[in-house]
């Protein structure tokens, strides 16, 4: 069974999907099962500059990628952050590209729980929100 907001990529073409509505079965691409994406959270090699940071401003709840800044080159760079709600019924997607700044603010999502972003070389990764 797939839980709403699950990541899945498959492992010949690249695609991604996210799973908007759960449901039974299996998700396939390219003849054969995809993999759930699983977020890395802590690596002592890559956190500092990919675990998701949540700073409150006075514009909004910022999220940028990694205490250290992330290089955003077109060989390496974060392809998109994702800022989902405690109750998982809101959630908001940016995509990023080569030399944009990897960081997004948020004004209108109550409660931000844990934000994503995936780089292209090093993977999906997971920030947790402690200050709300």
């Amino acid at each position: 069974m797939t839980e709403r907001l699950e990541l899945y990529k498959c492992e010949v073409c690249g695609n991604t999907v996210q799973v908007i509505l759960e449901g039974f079965g299996q998700l396939t691409c390219c003849g054969q099962p995809m993999l759930k994406m699983l977020p890395k959270t802590n690596d002592e090699n890559f956190a500092e500059k990919h675990v998701p940071v949540f700073n409150e401003r006075e514009a909004g709840l910022e999220i940028k990628v990694g205490s250290i800044p992330h290089p955003m080159e077109n060989e390496h760079y974060i392809m998109f952050m994702e800022a989902i709600s405690k109750d998982k019924n809101r959630m908001l997607l940016q995509y990023l590209y080569p030399n944009d700044e990897p960081k997004t603010v948020i004004r209108d999502i109550q409660e931000v729980e844990n934000a994503l972003e995936f780089c292209n070389i090093h993977g999906l990764w997971e920030g947790k929100n402690d200050k709300h």
